[in-house]
């Protein structure tokens, strides 16, 4: 399986209902090693960080086997809108 950014984007999009997903390829010749996520879902509502990860680790559990580097930022619609109001 070919690990891209926009495969990564995809799979998270569809399995959170996603309002909004970025996914950076992070490795320093794009080869897919290393990527930078922010994914905004109203099923992180009521959950605390840990269990947000949890829940993207195991959505991407087949991808991770094969990246080095994973960053990942979980918010709710809420935090996203005030994030962005900032």
């Amino acid at each position: 399986m070919e690990i891209t950014a926009d495969h990564i984007r995809n799979k998270l999009t569809t399995e959170f209902g996603a309002v909004h997903v970025e996914v950076e390829d992070t490795s320093p010749n794009h080869c897919a090693a290393s990527f930078k996520v922010l994914v905004v879902s109203s099923q992180f509502e009521g959950k605390v960080l840990l269990q947000r990860h949890r829940m993207v680790n195991t959505c991407l559990a087949e991808e991770l086997k094969e990246i080095h580097a994973f960053e990942q930022k979980t918010l709710t619609p809420e935090q996203w809108e005030k994030l962005k109001a900032q």
